[in-house]
């Protein structure tokens, strides 16, 4: 039987039923730890080079001071970006998926001991460098965020919808760079607010730090509704 035919197919979508259901239970094991232990997870997703780290390492600096904060860095091979969150005196842990293109709820289940608890009130997943894979797959985050470097082209938000749809903010990064780039911003953010009304966009600038703050603050208020209980749409 050839790969396209009906029978391979219909075994390929229940093989990823399957795996999808599986990771489903796990995250909702994650979930409720963090709601026992009053932490909001979040999971940060994007392509490689869209400035991930760079933003949680802005991030992290201007937050230690409001809250206790937590890291589970997600990539293929190494420990590079890890080994830059720890150089803030951040608790962090690296998960190397081997190949994988992106994080399950186990990997994250799995790690989870590896903090004290009750401890952070904010844990930040970075999720391995990718728009596709990691928008399928809930880890028992309250939310998702997708980093976007507008250096990446306006059409992205059309080509990858799902992660889109799926999460709560996208941080607009390296704004900075785009005079130097022909990305529309604005068919960009309309393909964006097309596929989700209800999204949050940050413009930010790593390196000039512009809009860094507003994307800050919306992540204080944020722990601190959850401290209130707020639950959140992945909740």
């Amino acid at each position: 039987m050839k790969l396209g035919d009906t029978g391979e197919s219909r075994r390929q979508i229940q093989v990823m039923a399957n795996l999808l259901g599986a990771n489903d239970v796990q995250a909702e094991v994650n979930r409720r730890h963090f709601h026992r232990h009053n932490c909001l997870a979040v999971n940060i997703i994007g392509s490689p080079g869209a400035g991930k780290t760079t933003l949680l390492e802005r991030t992290l600096t201007a937050l230690a001071a409001d809250c206790r904060i937590a890291v589970i860095e997600g990539d293929i091979y190494t420990s590079k970006d890890a080994e830059r969150i720890a150089r803030l005196d951040i608790p962090v842990i690296q998960v190397n998926t081997g190949g994988g293109c992106h994080l399950d709820s186990q990997m994250v289940g799995k790690v989870l001991p590896q903090f004290t608890w009750p401890g952070p009130e904010l844990l930040i997943i970075e999720n391995v460098g990718n728009l596709v894979c990691p928008a399928d797959f809930d880890l028992g985050e309250a939310l998702k965020i997708v980093v976007l470097s507008v250096v990446e082209g306006d059409d992205k938000p059309a080509k990858y919808p799902v992660i889109f749809r799926n999460s709560q903010a996208v941080v607009l990064n390296k704004m900075d760079l785009l005079p130097f780039t022909e990305t529309d911003l604005a068919a960009m953010k309309r393909d964006i607010f097309a596929i989700n009304p209800e999204i949050v966009v940050f413009e930010v600038s790593c390196r000039t730090g512009e809009g860094l703050a507003v994307w800050q603050d919306w992540l204080r208020q944020l722990i601190r509704k959850y401290q209130g209980g707020a639950v959140f749409p992945s909740s």
